[in-house]
């Protein structure tokens, strides 16, 4: 039943040989790799006038020039990310750069922040989506967690059909949010031209206003940058493009900041303009769009959109979270297991690590996207700061051609990204706090992993010092519960194994089992010894493992090896299984950790 569930849901296997046909051309690449930073447009506005409410509304007016700061920002990252790309055309990102130019640590940190990071985008994301759609629709509220919960799985089964399926299909809602936003600025704009919007809802910018400060400027920028994460993803998965990758994948940046800046300005001033508030219940696009349209098609459409683009932003995560566990994996810091491609050519264990990740958190924050928002943009100013910062220690230790401007635009990237990073530590501790255990946390899992596949690696190669001493003969030891087909399906194994010695091994809970059963097996098999031990306290490993490690100890001694041969009948439906005791399983799973000990299984197939 599984098996066709899982055909109808993911689809047919893809042959390895069609991997070129999963690569994605700039239009699919911006739909899946910028609705990120795309859908941010919807909460980072609002993130600003959250700070300025604090003074009172007449603040409203210094979004304006701190919607600039940010597009400084944008600018410096853009540029900075475009070398980032043709500099590790590979992919990697934050963790390859910071990883050559700063030290391992730096770059375990940069792709600690960056793996948790994309959890909280697809977290993030989708509760912005879901606060989206409960905005247009109140009565669906109280089913937040729900909603986003259904939304996760929807796009993990998306994304485990390929990447070029779901940038097919995900590409049409992230242009159409494009194309509302666009008309819902240009009409807002026009209003305002046209005097529709009475100018008296906004406080003139350059009004004096009581109570404000630098620190609390800073603090709104700080959160206005939060419309900027995601602006790295491109970086992470260049080898996702069509070739040439690091040209394709550049034009797709530079793409992205343009249409980030356009829609990012465009929102800001018309939510200065027309004096938007901002609300729990009621978001400020929507706000936005209600002011503009009124409560028709046009204000349900970017409602609708809006809520897409931000749950769909969360397929930013799901594109470039895997490629990153892919470095990390290759470099022997996460499992292995994350380096597999799935049926569709996918790196499906980290698709499903993902989704399951991001779950857990939607439950825990109960879908709360403002508690969310503060902890997802550091986990993403970190690696900003530390790539940049690679990127200054890179041109100043190579100096290539031209390499003046480049420093000049990543050291501006790393002070502006290291000023947003301390704002967040200063102003939203509360919030942030736990970047300071979960990223020493992430560096000594990452650490023990490295170590444990070292430790593996030495282990496992042959030198000219370690090789394996030949052996000299085998003990088989074969646990027998009762005189059965099973069991002598077993023993014809064991005697066609040539071995130096077989001993069957019945462990009885009575001694008058003992007697009887030692008489029935010596007129059955009067060639193989048996060996009876009795449990006292009905035990079958206990006092069979001490059997194994005698029996290994003397074998050891003659540099004989050791084989348990275990004796398992499989009744013919799954279903049946529960209503055995599944001995052998048991024996085999505490034998399987026995040094110097092989163990075979033998299975007995019942055909009713």
């Amino acid at each position: 039943m599984m098996f066709p569930l899982k055909r109808l849901l993911i689809g047919r296997p893809l042959k390895s040989t069609e991997l070129g046909e999963q690569k994605l051309n700039k239009t699919k690449a911006l739909a899946i790799l910028s609705s990120d930073a795309l859908s941010s447009v919807a909460y980072g506005p609002e993130q600003i006038l959250i700070v300025l409410i604090t003074i009172s509304a007449a603040a409203f007016w210094y979004s304006i020039p701190i919607a600039i700061g940010v597009l400084i920002l944008l600018t410096a990252l853009i540029l900075s990310y475009r070398q980032i790309i043709f500099a590790y055309p590979h992919g990697g990102g934050a963790y390859v750069v910071s990883k050559n130019n700063l030290g391992v640590n730096s770059g375990l940190i940069a792709g600690g922040s960056l793996l948790v990071d994309y959890i909280l985008t697809v977290a993030v994301s989708v509760s912005a989506g879901t606060d989206a759609i409960t905005s247009a629709f109140p009565a669906l509220h109280s089913h937040n967690v729900m909603i986003a919960i259904i939304f996760v799985i929807f796009l993990t089964i998306l994304n485990l059909r390929g990447v070029t399926e779901s940038a097919s299909i995900l590409a049409y809602p992230v242009y159409l949010f494009v194309l509302a936003l666009f008309i819902l600025i240009g009409v807002g704009l026009w209003n305002i031209a046209t005097g529709t919007v009475p100018p008296e809802l906004h406080t003139p910018i350059g009004t004096p206003v009581a109570g404000i400060s630098l620190f609390l400027l800073l603090k709104a920028f700080a959160s206005g940058s939060s419309a900027l994460t995601g602006v790295e993803a491109i970086s992470n998965a260049i080898p996702n493009f069509k070739d040439p990758a690091p040209k394709n994948a550049a034009k797709t940046l530079t793409f992205m900041g343009g249409l980030l800046a356009i829609l990012l300005s465009g929102i800001v001033f018309l939510s200065y303009y027309y004096g938007v508030v901002p609300s729990v219940e009621v978001t400020v696009v929507s706000q936005i769009a209600e002011e503009t349209f009124g409560r028709n098609f046009m204000y349900f459409f970017i409602q609708g959109t809006t809520a897409l683009i931000l749950i769909l932003a969360a397929n930013t995560g799901y594109t470039a979270f895997p490629l990153l566990a892919v470095n990390l994996a290759k470099d022997k810091f996460i499992p292995r297991m994350f380096t597999i491609r799935g049926d569709r050519l996918g790196y499906s264990n980290g698709i499903i690590f993902l989704a399951i990740s991001s779950i857990f958190l939607i439950i825990i924050f109960k879908g709360q996207t403002e508690h969310l928002i503060p902890l997802y943009a550091v986990g993403v100013f970190i690696p900003f700061t530390l790539s940049q910062t690679g990127m200054v220690v890179k041109w100043v230790r190579e100096k290539p051609k031209g390499w003046v401007g480049k420093l000049i635009i990543n050291a501006l990237g790393a002070i502006i990204c290291l000023v947003v990073t301390l704002m967040f530590f200063i102003t939203k501790f509360t919030q942030v706090w736990s970047v300071l255990i979960f990223v020493p946390v992430i560096m000594f899992v990452f650490q023990r992993i490295k170590n444990h596949y070292e430790a593996v690696g030495d282990q496992l190669r042959i030198t000219e010092d370690n090789h394996a001493v030949p052996i000299e003969g085998n003990v088989i030891i074969v646990p027998v519960a009762g005189i059965t087909r099973v069991v002598e399906n077993s023993l014809n194994y064991a005697k066609s194994l040539n071995a130096n010695q077989i001993i069957a091994v019945y462990i009885s809970f009575e001694r008058d089992e003992e007697k009887k059963f030692e008489e029935k097996w010596n007129k059955w098999q009067p060639d193989i010894r048996l060996v009876t031990l009795h449990s006292q306290y009905r035990s079958i490993i206990q006092p069979l493992t001490k059997f194994v490690d005698i029996v290994q100890h003397k074998a050891s001694e003659a540099n004989y090896g050791v084989t348990v041969v275990i004796p398992q009948f499989l009744p013919k439906k799954g279903w049946q299984n529960i209503l055995h005791n599944q001995s052998s399983l048991l024996i085999r799973a505490f034998l399987l950790y026995r040094r110097d000990v092989m163990i075979t299984t033998v299975p007995f197939h019942l055909k009713k």
